[in-house]
């Protein structure tokens, strides 16, 4: 019975080693979000025309696991930098639809990578989290695409924002009828770090 003993101990204790091993191999990594090579636009449609502008990058982190797609981080937006093209139209957005000065920030926090992001070349995924916009936050799933080398990542995801059944003001008038979702557009470079 020692002997038995004596040999399952040590082979326990390789067995833990090795799955601590696994664990310290699938740990997250951290990534530099640039924002000199980052773009957030948005499209409005409308009867007449189709509205576009941007938005400007206040801040980002990231953290990914491959092994387990669990991703956390910060992509911050500053909402008062939003721009159209047309100051008066700009002011409305700001004053009247997003409430910029009440809500200076627009942030996306994901929380986890659904599909494989491989370390070289094309892939085509989920990233799944939480879209705080106009006090308030919304559950999203943002199709991205990526192209990976040399430790640099090039992001693209649209999605759509239901800007209306999220609290925001229709900007519609008697003779301008826009659409009552909003497109995004994000462009980024994230470096390992």
């Amino acid at each position: 019975m020692m002997k038995t003993m004596r040999l399952f101990v040590p082979l326990g204790v390789c067995a833990l080693l090795l799955a601590a091993g696994e664990s310290v191999l699938s740990q997250p990594k951290p990534f530099a979000i640039d924002p000199a090579q980052t773009k957030v636009e948005f499209t409005l449609g409308s009867l007449l025309h189709t509205v576009h502008g941007d938005f400007h990058l206040k801040r980002g982190t990231l953290s990914f696991d491959p092994q387990s797609g669990k991703a956390s981080g910060e992509i911050v937006v500053d909402a008062t930098s939003g721009q159209s093209g047309s100051p008066a139209r700009d002011r409305r957005m700001h004053a009247a639809i997003l409430e910029s000065a009440k809500y200076p920030e627009i942030a996306f926090r994901p929380d986890r990578v659904d599909g494989n992001v491989a370390p070289q070349g094309k892939s085509v995924a989920q990233l799944h989290g939480v879209f705080a916009i106009h006090g308030a936050e919304h559950e999203i799933l943002l199709p991205i695409t990526v192209d990976a080398a040399a430790g640099q990542y090039t992001v693209d995801g649209i999605f759509e924002v239901p800007y209306v059944s999220w609290g925001m003001k229709n900007p519609s008038t008697l003779l301008l009828r826009v659409n009552d979702k909003v497109e995004i557009a994000i462009h980024t470079v994230v470096h390992t770090m």
